[in-house]
């Protein structure tokens, strides 16, 4: 695929708003495709596997940030770029886009001339996949429970430190927190929460190896309160402190790793 060919998918609701930024789009060499629900663009993104997307934020139902993590969760997708074209121009929003896996986040009311560079330097910039990929999803692609539960998974494990509710977390992957819930019994066997402080141990069993952090700031890194908290949470779940299974495991012996629950 040469720049001249590409592909771009617009997911936008509301066409109609960057009708100018549309047809400078459709005036270069490129195919575009509009997509005006989020889950029409989920499954376009998924069929046609375009080479670029053009991303709204504040769109009903899932929002743009909610949608770019379910994408990257997407095997044929997760190296397309991502660029959020939207109205919504916060500082927090931008920084959101951002560190949630969009290249680059344009506002709705720029130049054409700016979007169509911004277009022509990431398609340049993208990673090409192997010319042997399927033209269609196999049977092996996730479904969309699976990359729901992914992109949960990959979220909390990103944010470990801060206060999630049930709702939040499902939001913030394009669900609601009972099918997210069900997701989680079904497939993992346990709560949401449950697997939250799973990984909060897992992680501190981590620091703990391959760190010098003290037990406070492990506590805080992981979400814990305290290091009184932390450290009762882990000796009911591991049988000792977390200096001992420190100490242990800088002995790196397999019986005191068996000793601690390793």
């Amino acid at each position: 695929m040469s720049v001249q060919d590409a592909h771009i998918l617009v997911i936008d609701d509301a066409p109609e708003e960057i009708r100018s930024l549309l047809q400078a789009l459709r005036a270069q060499s490129w195919r575009v495709t509009l997509a005006t629900t989020a889950q029409q663009g989920y499954q376009r993104a998924q069929l046609l596997a375009p080479d670029l997307i053009l991303l709204d934020v504040r769109i009903p139902g899932m929002d743009g940030f909610a949608l770019c993590r379910q994408l990257q969760e997407l095997p044929r997708v997760r190296h397309i770029p991502v660029l959020f074209l939207t109205s919504a121009a916060s500082p927090e929003e931008r920084l959101e886009g951002l560190s949630q896996g969009g290249v680059d986040y344009i506002l709705k009311s720029c130049e054409p001339a700016e979007l169509l560079a911004r277009v022509q330097i990431h398609l340049r910039l993208a990673p090409r996949p192997e010319a042997s990929a399927p033209a269609m999803p196999d049977a092996s692609s996730p479904s969309q429970d699976e990359v729901i539960l992914r992109a949960a998974m990959r979220l909390i494990g990103r944010r470990l430190s801060e206060p999630f509710t049930l709702e939040q977390i499902a939001g913030a992957v394009g669900t609601y927190d009972k099918r997210l819930s069900a997701i989680f019994r079904q497939r993992l066997g346990m709560t949401v929460f449950a697997w939250i402080r799973e990984e909060r141990l897992r992680k501190s069993r981590q620091l703990l190896m391959e760190t010098e952090l003290g037990m406070q700031e492990i506590a805080e890194t992981i979400g814990f309160r305290s290091a009184c908290n932390f450290t009762t949470a882990f000796r009911e779940r591991l049988g000792v402190t977390p200096s001992q299974y420190r100490k242990a495991a800088r002995h790196d012996t397999p019986a005191a790793m068996d000793a601690v629950g390793a």
